[in-house]
């Protein structure tokens, strides 16, 4: 009768062992978001022949361990002038793994939007107006056009910066670069960042 029972307490060991072992090696769900641990604005000012004026300026957000993710990165302030029309193309890396995130937007354009936000590019009084411009057609946001107020009575401001990552393009207003209502096209965000404005 003892031997009976021990033979059952070594069978029942060894089930719950072995579901506890399936358990385990059940795949962990993985998060298709990019990790994101620099984002780089260039601005090339413009005149009205399209012909380039001056250099272009840069400004940067980063944070080593990805911006989501860290706790405070460090972030440029955007300084543009009033009246002024600038291309705007977006650099986005992940110096941990030494990737080319922008590449990889590209390569999945159907995939992503960026999207602009804030008191900079929300509202009447907005100091500033974007328009898509990809040199793919397809509206992406990694290259658009910037165009500073003349008579913009706002000095400084927030330019809040949404990457979209397999949202439905086809949404109602989710071609409209200044999209409140994003998340309604579904999707998750793989960055959501603002910059500090200045105009001058």
């Amino acid at each position: 009768m003892k031997t009976t029972n021990k033979l059952y307490l070594i069978a029942t060991i060894l089930v719950s062992l072995a579901f506890s072992s399936c358990k385990s090696e059940d795949p962990v769900p993985e998060n298709d978001g990019e990790l994101i641990t620099d984002v780089t604005l260039h601005f090339q000012e413009f005149d009205e022949n399209l012909d380039p004026v001056g250099d272009l300026i840069s400004f940067q957000a980063s944070d080593p361990e990805g911006i989501e993710n860290g706790q405070s990165p460090t972030i440029d302030i955007v300084t543009l002038k009033k009246g002024k029309n600038y291309i705007m193309t977006i650099d986005v890396a992940n110096s941990i793994a030494n990737e080319d995130i922008t590449g990889e937007i590209l390569e999945e354009s159907d995939e992503h939007q960026f999207y602009f936000l804030g008191s900079a590019w929300e509202g009447d009084s907005a100091p500033l107006t974007y328009a898509y411009d990809d040199p793919s057609g397809e509206l992406i946001g990694i290259q658009g056009i910037v165009t500073v107020e003349e008579l913009t009575s706002i000095n400084n401001s927030q330019m809040r910066i949404v990457l979209r990552h397999d949202l439905d393009k086809n949404y109602p207003g989710a071609d409209n670069p200044n999209f409140v209502d994003f998340t309604a096209a579904g999707g998750e965000s793989d960055l959501d960042i603002t910059f500090p404005l200045v105009i001058e």
